[in-house]
């Protein structure tokens, strides 16, 4: 498996949002400029991430996006989930019930299994709080003049 430059960047985009949220609704502009990603290629991960409602959008001259629900609420398996249509390491995975002839067989299936239980366990138990957390923490030499 591997997460196209659609599913980083629609992360770093939401990631970017999450920490601007205070300013209100953000514009694509300031977002293509801090994370140094096209304006053109973000309209098109804003689309994706519109139709489930991850974001709330606003236009006009005060116009942007911001998240639709709070950082904690969103996981980096459900913005990949969106951006990369799933996150099945193998296609007969990405349907449920599977309906490979082979399932029933499939001496590896087992191997696949377990490894996207791993890949969604991992993906699901990290927030863009988290992220953000991390960063300031990261950040945060705790200095006091």
């Amino acid at each position: 498996m591997k997460i196209s430059t659609k599913g980083r960047y629609a992360l770093r985009m939401m990631l970017d949002l999450a920490e601007y949220q205070q300013d209100g609704f953000v514009s694509l502009k300031d977002v293509a400029r801090r994370q140094d990603v096209s304006k053109k290629y973000l309209e098109q991960i804003v689309a994706m991430l519109n139709k489930p409602g991850m974001l709330k959008t606003n236009r006009g001259f005060q116009g942007g996006y911001r998240l639709a629900k709070e950082p904690k609420d969103y996981t980096v398996g459900d913005i990949l989930r969106v951006t990369e249509g799933g996150l099945a390491p193998v296609a007969c995975l990405e349907e449920n019930p599977n309906t490979c002839e082979r399932a029933a067989n499939c001496v590896t299936l087992p191997v696949w299994q377990g490894l996207y239980r791993v890949i969604n366990e991992y993906l699901d138990g990290i927030t863009l709080q988290d992220i953000l957390d991390k960063k300031h923490e990261q950040y945060d030499f705790g200095y006091v003049i």
